[in-house]
């Protein structure tokens, strides 16, 4: 099990600065969030410019967002913005993707963006092709469903040769979603959750989840599936709540505080420097 942690609130350099607590307190992780104008839960920053800023001043742990709205960016753009932060990291970068949420006022306020579900799913899905197309750093031109791109090149590939991408998927026992979960099985991972609950997912879905990925991947490759949580900050009760998870198929706990009520930018320090629970 991995443990990332979110920086849900802060200016942008109390961002950063979290970030570099985080790698000092042992966790695995660090992530921002991706929005425009939400409302109640406060300012937005660019993730691509915090992200830039923390990999200069870190060095050993993943970065990303929780997560990319990423219908909302034009793909050539977002393409050579986590080239860019892939590189500045060495290769750390990876890419958590979702459709957004219409609370979200860059999509809803902002003549002719498409806000139809199955339009932004669609959308979602350009740019992924269109991101995987870029990582070849040869000329190619794009295709897709709403976006058609003429040629164009990219300097060189990916540290790695290609960044993770792990989309959101939506579990539900009775009634799998199944073109969303393939989705996710077409690329590197899944950041997962309850269809219609807000509620984190425990052990007995993610096993579920878990046995139907395995059931309809095409090949077996490393995969993570990435879950939310909140620490109860008791160190042996968190530690068993890790392993249930681990032991159930999670590879990543990312610690998510989202309540603006509740939560600031000093309890966050607080947090992040009780460090992740380790479990044997």
């Amino acid at each position: 099990m991995k443990y990332g942690f979110v920086g849900s609130f802060g200016t942008p350099t109390q961002h950063v600065e979290l970030a570099r607590e985080a790698e000092a307190h042992g966790w695995d992780g660090f992530f921002t969030w991706d929005a425009i104008s939400m409302g109640p839960f406060g300012p937005t920053w660019d993730p691509f410019a915090v992200l830039a800023s923390v990999a200069a001043v870190t060095e050993r742990i993943t970065l990303g967002a929780m997560v990319f709205a990423a219908p909302r960016h034009r793909p050539w753009e977002f393409a050579q913005r986590a080239l860019t932060i892939d590189h500045l990291s060495g290769g750390r970068l990876v890419l958590p993707v979702g459709v957004g949420v219409l609370d979200d006022q860059g999509y809803t306020s902002v003549d002719g963006q498409l806000t139809g579900l199955k339009e932004r799913a669609e959308l979602l899905d350009d740019l992924l092709g269109f991101l995987e197309r870029s990582w070849s750093g040869e000329p190619f031109a794009f295709d897709g469903t709403h976006t058609h791109v003429g040629e164009m090149v990219f300097p060189e590939p990916p540290v790695n040769g290609r960044i993770p991408v792990w989309p959101v998927g939506v579990w539900d026992v009775e009634r799998p979603p199944a073109k969303n979960l393939q989705r996710t099985l077409r690329w590197d991972g899944i950041v997962a959750q309850i269809r219609s609950s807000m509620d984190e997912p425990g052990p007995a879905e993610i096993a579920a989840l878990r046995q139907w990925l395995s059931a309809h991947a095409e090949a077996e490759k490393p995969f993570e599936i990435v879950t939310p949580g909140q620490l109860s900050g008791d160190r042996e009760q968190d530690a068993d709540l890790a392993r249930a998870r681990a032991d159930a198929g999670a590879t990543w706990w990312i610690e998510s505080w989202w309540d603006p009520e509740t939560t600031t930018p000093e309890t966050l320090l607080e947090k992040v420097r009780q460090g992740p629970p380790r479990h044997g």
